[in-house]
């Protein structure tokens, strides 16, 4: 019998895609290079791509500067709801939460889904009641939310603004009844954050966190916890984990769209390139991805103005925000 194949690992991670200021860009880079050390350090003492992606996502949900644990956004009601979804491309396992509430590390209570349920998504009070049963506290809300999320709140109550304009390609601008408001457009917390994984063992992983997007009714869930849309891995073709508008990414099944292309030969940035194409021509979303193929060849795309990315292969730090940006460090 020969022995397996060992493979190089690899973290991609990405912090959200979308209209990121000046103000946060700093943050963003400072928190996905993080979050890819904490995954890479998984990886090369030998730990599973769930392994990789699970720490990895952690240390952006204990970030402020990202919107998902601390930091997440919130609902008209003034309340926080968390999505998150991690799959092992082992065997296709999956679990996911959604409109959980007061948890601080809602990928870990995705885990606790597959692992330890026959099901792949809870949602709202079961979502609590489960974190409970399995030993994960409650935390208060306030210690979620930052000063900035709650004005950008106060921001988008009274200008009564579209989330679409946080995505879109290019400068935007906001309009409350045909007049400007460049204060509403002055905004943050829609980085939803993700990771995808190889392992040494050729095993991949994805996983995705969101706290969603400021003022969105309560109960609205996006494509973070959505399989096929918000992450996908399958050893047979790679993973995915993607960011942006929610809606227009659930209606295409993005990340489902990238394996598929995968799975027809193209590399992992083809595939990310041609899935968010199809994105914009079909629904006119964008977002952006991160994917992993299953040789270990990344991926890396977004078309909205502005992306957090990281990744780390053969003990090189490569991370960027603006497109065309590339820079590489040795870990």
């Amino acid at each position: 019998m020969s022995d397996p194949v060992v493979r190089e690992p690899v973290v991609v991670i990405h912090g959200g895609a979308w209209a990121i200021p000046d103000k946060l860009s700093s943050a963003s880079v400072t928190g996905v290079c993080a979050a890819a050390r904490a995954g890479y350090e998984v990886l090369i003492r030998g730990g599973s791509a769930v392994d990789a992606v699970e720490a990895a996502v952690r240390v952006m949900e204990d970030c402020p500067a990202f919107d998902a644990g601390t930091g997440s956004v919130l609902n008209t009601k003034g309340e926080v709801e968390m999505d998150s979804v991690i799959m092992d491309g082992r065997e296709l396992r999956c679990g996911s939460v959604a409109c959980v509430q007061n948890i601080k590390n809602p990928v870990s209570l995705a885990r606790a889904v597959m692992e330890k349920t026959d099901h792949t998504l809870l949602v709202g009070r079961g979502a609590n009641e489960f974190a409970e049963e399995v030993g994960i506290q409650r935390v208060p809300t306030d210690s979620l939310v930052t000063e900035d999320a709650r004005e950008e709140w106060r921001q988008f109550m009274q200008f009564k603004t579209t989330v679409n304009v946080l995505f879109r390609n290019s400068k935007s601008i906001c309009r409350d009844g045909g007049h400007v408001t460049s204060a509403a457009c002055d905004t943050r917390g829609h980085d939803t954050v993700g990771a995808v994984a190889l392992d040494r063992f050729g095993n991949t992983a994805a996983a995705t966190s969101t706290g969603g997007i400021t003022a969105k009714r309560p109960g609205r869930v996006g494509d973070s916890p959505i399989v096929g849309a918000g992450a996908y891995a399958d050893n047979e073709s790679g993973a995915v984990s993607t960011t942006g508008h929610g809606e227009s990414i659930t209606k295409v099944c993005l990340a489902r769209q990238v394996t598929h292309h995968m799975e027809s030969g193209m590399s992992a940035q083809a595939a990310s390139e041609a899935a968010l194409q199809k994105m914009a021509a079909r629904v006119k979303g964008h977002g952006g991805v991160v994917t992993v193929g299953k040789d270990g060849d990344i991926g890396m795309h977004f078309t909205t103005e502005r992306m957090a990315w990281s990744w780390i292969k053969a003990g090189k730090l490569h991370y960027g925000l603006n497109s065309g940006e590339n820079f590489v460090i040795d870990v």
